[in-house]
Parts: C-alpha cells; structure tokens; sequence
C-alpha cells in the first residue's frame, strides 16, 4: 500500500501520534524563550549620569552612571548605553542572521541526513550555546554564542516542525500546525513570567536554557519520520516505524506492507535538491510568492514583539500581552482555513491585509487617541492578525511541495 494508505490504516492522528506531536509542540516553549531572550536580558533600565559631559570610555561611563531599576541585563553588566547602544541590537541582529543561516542549511541536511539526526544536532548545539551566553564574560562571547543559538535555533525548529506534520495524516496538518505556533505564543508569556520573578539576566537565561536537556534527552525516544524514510525508498524503516505507531494505537495484528516510493525508483534521475525549486515553471514562482510571503510575516512579527520592550508601563506585562494577543488568532485560522469558501489562500491574504492596514494607521493616531484606538492597541490587533497568516503559511507551505523539497 501507499505511505498515505498506510497511515490512514494505522491511525492518522492515534495515541502514538498525539504524544509524539504533545511533545514536539510543547518544545516550542524552549524554542520561544531562547528567540524572545533579548527582549529582557537586553533590556534598558532607567539610569542617571551624575556629570553633564558624557564619558568617553566604558570605565569612565560605568563610575558615572547609576541604574534605577530592580532588573539586571546586559546593559548594565557591560553598560550598554549612549554610544555603546547599538550593541544591544548587534545582538539581536546577529541572533535573526544566524535563524536565516540555520533555516536554509538544515532543511537541505534533513532531506539528506534523515529528519532526527539533524534535529537532535541543531538541539543539542542550542543548549550548548545557550549556556555559552548566559555564562559568557565578555560581550564578544555573548554575542557570537547568540549568534550560533539563533542558527541552532532556527533549523532546528524549523525541522521539529517538519517531523510533526510527518508523523501525522494529511488531514491532521493544519490542527498540529496551529498547535505549534500557538504554543509559541504561549511560551513568549512563560518567557516573560520568568522574568518577572528572575530579574537577574544571567540567572534567566540560564533558566530559560535548562528545558532543552530535558527535550533533547526525551528526544533520542523518537522515531525517525516514516514519510521522509519511504521517500528515501528506505521502505523496511518506514515499516517498522509504522508499526512502532500502529502498537501505539492498539493495532497490534495490524500488518504494513508499503509499495517501493515511485520516486526512488528513476534512477535516471538526479535527487532533489534546492535547485528543484527553481526548476520547475510552478515551483519557481510558487517559492518567490512563498518567500516574500515568509519575509513579511517574519518582519511584521518579530519587529511588533522585540518591540514590547520599547512600550511604556510594565516590560513583563507587555511581553506576555504580546505573547498572549496571538492565542486568539488560532481558533480564527482553524475555524476559516477549514471552509470551503475561504481555505487557506483567501484566509491568508484577508489576514495580511488587515496586519498591513493596522500598523500603517499605528504611525498616524496620537498616543491620546483613547484605549481602543490608542497605537498600543491597534500593535496588538495587528500582532494577533500577522500570527495569523504567519500560522497559516507554515501550514500552507509544508502542504504544497513533496516530502522530498519540504
């Protein structure tokens, strides 16, 4: 039988399934405290210079300037401020190049490598790296460990994402889809709950760090993806992992038989590789739409919540209001991208433009325009609506090309 035949068979969506997904989305919790990290150990306290002239040199700055609030971050261990300012932002700057790097490298090395080991990897080097910078003493190091956390980060998220919808049924991939990026957004709040009872940004980040040993050590347990080991032709594997699930659901006479995969079977063929997606007339300009898609979504996002720092009023409520706004943006996409009238594409698009429209009228309303059309409120709906689409091109991307390109 077909892999997708055979999964319907076993159960799409069985005990087996659930707790491997569970555990799989509940790693977006570590995943969304190493990415929103900066937001409060880069942090900017109130402070004072106590001289009119500013110090030329950091020693100068640190005999000089008094810190006012009850928090620690890099700023005040390395005193960050005035014309070291910038430094702060290097930072989270070098952390997103390096999430770039890491979502195009380790896509390619998990269609060759196999979906585990090159998960296992990304996660064991974030951890590492990850206490790297909340132990580093100097800034250099923090920066450069920050760096290697966002490439680890990033494709190895990125590759959970992948292993999750693969274990599943098709008809299961917007459900577990949206559950992962919801539990993103729920763990941007748990991130800003520890930091408001950890206000020293070595011991947060340490904290924050200390979940991965638990995920990578659970992690050696899971089965490699059985959809990306038929497409290898490595039928016997799929199998076997196929019936390690079907035990799982108490189907435990049920035999699995699957047919050679139709695509190993060309060898007259190159394998695919990142140049098939260019290749191909569809393909091309269904990657070039997908990436400006992707590019926007990330910018809108990423820049409204590393913005929740700059906000007035409390900095944990406003990191976990930012966190929390996008928990009702899931029951939208699930209950729309399902009908047959809007699916995913009109439902995607409707999202975008309203994200665009509120933080274009953002920039135009005074900061006493009123609660509900203060720009604070309009950042939010506009956070919530951009989840939304960003929900949905994770989903829409991994349906739309073949195991072997996903």
């Amino acid at each position: 039988m077909e892999l997708d035949g055979a999964l319907g068979a076993v159960g799409e969506f069985g005990r087996s399934q659930r707790r491997l997904a569970a555990f799989l989305v509940l790693l977006q919790v570590y995943v969304a405290c190493q990415s929103m990290l900066i937001v409060l150990v880069g942090a900017v306290p109130q402070y004072h210079i106590n001289q009119e002239e500013i110090p030329a040199s950091r020693d100068e700055l640190a005999k000089h300037t008094q810190f006012t609030d009850n928090f620690t971050s890099i700023v005040t261990e390395w005193y960050l401020i005035k014309q070291e300012a910038y430094k702060v932002s290097l930072v989270s700057s070098l952390f997103f190049a390096g999430l770039l790097i890491g979502n195009i490298a380790f896509g390619p090395l998990s269609d060759k490598l196999g979906r585990k080991p090159v998960y296992l990897s990304g996660l064991f080097f974030d951890v590492i790296f990850g206490y790297a910078a909340a132990f580093a003493p100097s800034y250099e190091i923090f920066a450069m460990s920050r760096f290697i956390v966002g490439i680890m980060n990033g494709g190895m998220s990125l590759v959970s994402f992948v292993l999750t919808q693969e274990y599943v049924g098709k008809s299961f991939w917007s459900f577990t889809g949206s559950l992962t990026n919801l539990t993103f957004a729920v763990g941007i709040a748990v991130y800003a709950l520890l930091g408001y009872y950890i206000r020293q940004w070595r011991y947060l980040a340490f904290v924050s760090n200390c979940p991965g040993i638990f995920f990578f050590l659970l992690s050696l347990l899971l089965p490699e993806s059985p959809r990306w080991l038929y497409s290898q032709g490595n039928t016997i594997e799929a199998e076997r992992v196929l019936q390690y699930l079907a035990l799982g659901n108490g189907k435990e006479r049920l035999t699995i038989k699957l047919k050679p995969c139709a695509g190993t079977m060309k060898t007259d063929e190159s394998a695919p590789n990142v140049l098939s997606l260019v290749k191909h007339p569809v393909l091309r300009w269904r990657t070039v739409i997908l990436m400006y898609i992707w590019y926007v979504c990330s910018l809108v996002y990423y820049g409204l919540t590393l913005n929740a720092g700059e906000l007035g009023g409390n900095l944990y409520l406003n990191v976990a209001l930012y966190g929390l706004v996008e928990v009702p943006a899931f029951p939208l996409c699930m209950f729309f991208i399902e009908k047959p009238w809007s699916g995913r594409r009109k439902t995607m698009t409707s999202f975008l433009i309203f994200a665009g429209f509120a933080c274009i009228i953002t920039m135009l309303l005074p900061e006493n325009a009123g609660l509900f059309f203060s720009p604070t409120s309009l950042a939010l709906c506009g956070k919530m609506t951009v989840s939304a689409a960003f929900n949905i091109v994770y989903i829409y991307t991994s349906e739309l090309y073949p195991t072997v390109l996903r």
